[in-house]
């Protein structure tokens, strides 16, 4: 198959549809030019904040166009709630960008089409990671931050490299009960370089930008991604049916569903595979987890007086001498509050994941076609100035009330809406409260030093590369101490 044509011929028929469709009342949007429409206007980098800086001319619903892709992009939760869940039937579906398959990621459940398939697998993700089900997995994941935290005494500068592999850690041992090797463990490498190449082809921006400016080994890197996909799906499902033959089977996603599974099902046992390979392949649950691990880490160092009130509420409820676990966490209202506001503040996964109509639609006086794209800016809700004043402060007082008392904003919406919310949005939840509440009882946070011991001042970033920062052992928790009780939870 040539790549070219697929990729560079521009539908006539698609053209003159979007030209028909001007004479209707589409959203307002920015002015686009012939062919490219609002590429060159887009920040590839950061398109949320193109989008929320659109919104600020023209409104809630905004209209754009991608070469021949028509995005409408939502900037407010009411709207969001309103289209993507309120119509969920006409918003659920995905759009289907030819790039993705090119690069072998297809199978992923995330970007299925809003059909049968698709039910099979969310029905498949909702068997292993539903609440309840989902607090099966705690013990696990302690154990992985008991890890993150040996990992941290022992080469903090690291902390990066640590915060990813717990995020990869928790999924493979959520989906195959597989225990990677603490660090340079060879499975989770490919995971994370066969990861990272799919999530440049999966969202409508990064399809468009390669549409129009392809890198010059693009053939070479298609089907790199190909052959590195097809063993990363197939090494772990394996591992886990020879662990079964063999009973040292751990219990796991896949361990669970194939047990459930018929004599010589192949088509269902094709669906376990491509649904446990979605957990950790999709880029989503690692953007929830290690991104908002590292946003958290920023906003410590950056807000010494929040990491202060923070270790009070610890040592009054936990004390110095044992780590917190999930039986704390009612107890710790200070710390939810930490955890939503860096949720908040710099949400992981800013679009969310795009969906497409599937049939005409009418809202607010607009026209919303068939075929178009919509994506909800989870940027621009987060920081709504109405909802959230000083939006850009990290202020986890903001979830309190007057009495003293958490507020009913758990603030849901970075996880998606309708039927395509995140569906390990627990598992992240708990994996990055467990996280946060054991790093601040075990250790101080705060800016690096230069040679001549000066801070070296850090500005926030949404998506943050390795920035230095200070990680010690917190007064009165010595490394032995630390690791004595990291120990006692072995």
């Amino acid at each position: 198959m040539s790549v070219g044509p697929l990729l560079f011929d521009m539908p006539v028929l698609a053209l003159v549809l979007i030209f028909l469709r001007a004479r209707v009342l589409l959203p307002s949007g920015p002015r686009s030019l012939p062919v490219l429409g609002n590429v060159l206007g887009l920040n590839p980098n950061k398109p949320w904040i193109t989008y929320a800086d659109w919104a600020k001319v023209h409104g809630d619903l905004v209209y754009s166009r991608l070469l021949n892709q028509e995005i409408i992009v939502f900037n407010s939760e009411k709207v969001a709630k309103d289209l993507l869940e309120r119509r969920a039937n006409n918003y659920s579906d995905r759009p289907q960008f030819i790039i993705i398959a090119l690069f072998g990621g297809s199978f992923n459940s995330a970007l299925l089409n809003y059909g049968n398939r698709w039910r099979l697998h969310r029905r498949l993700f909702q068997q292993a990671f539903r609440a309840d089900a989902a607090m099966i997995y705690r013990p696990t994941q302690l154990r992985k931050v008991h890890q993150l935290l040996a990992n941290l005494l022992e080469t903090p500068g690291e902390y990066s490299d640590h915060l990813q592999m717990l995020s990869t850690a928790v999924i493979m041992a959520v989906a195959y009960g597989y225990d990677p090797a603490s660090r340079h463990d060879p499975l989770v490498m490919a995971v994370e370089r066969t990861a990272n190449m799919l999530a440049k082809a999966s969202t409508p921006e990064g399809a468009a930008v390669l549409s129009v400016f392809p890198f010059s080994d693009f053939k070479r890197k298609a089907l790199e991604c190909q052959e590195l996909t097809v063993n990363v799906i197939e090494a772990p499902f394996q591992y886990v049916k020879q662990n079964i033959a063999a009973g040292t089977a751990k219990p796991s996603m896949v361990s669970d569903l194939l047990s459930r599974m018929k004599a010589d099902d192949d088509s269902y046992e094709l669906a376990i595979k491509h649904t446990s390979a979605s957990a950790f392949l999709g880029k989503h649950f690692r953007s929830y987890t290690a991104s908002a691990l590292k946003i958290f880490m920023l906003a410590m160092f950056l807000y010494p007086d929040v990491q202060r009130k923070a270790w009070l509420e610890i040592d009054s409820v936990v004390g110095q001498n044992r780590l917190p676990d999930f039986n704390d966490r009612p107890s710790l209202p200070y710390i939810e509050a930490i955890l939503r506001e860096t949720f908040r503040w710099h949400p992981g996964v800013p679009l969310g994941v795009s969906h497409a109509t599937m049939n005409d639609d009418h809202f607010g006086g607009y026209f919303i076609p068939k075929g178009a794209i919509v994506m909800a800016n989870i940027w621009a809700m987060s920081h709504n100035e109405d909802k959230y004043p000083d939006s850009d402060e990290f202020k986890p007082e903001r979830f309190f009330m007057p009495d003293g008392k958490l507020n009913n904003d758990n603030v849901s919406f970075v996880f998606g809406f309708g039927r395509r919310v995140c569906i390990g949005r627990h598992i992240a939840d708990a994996t990055v409260w467990a996280a946060i509440v054991s790093i601040l009882a075990a250790f101080s946070i705060t800016k690096a030093k230069d040679e001549q011991g000066n801070d070296i001042e850090v500005s926030p970033q949404c998506h943050p590369l390795p920035y230095p920062c200070r990680i010690e052992p917190r007064s009165g928790m010595s490394s032995e101490k630390l690791m004595q009780m990291i120990n006692s939870h072995k």
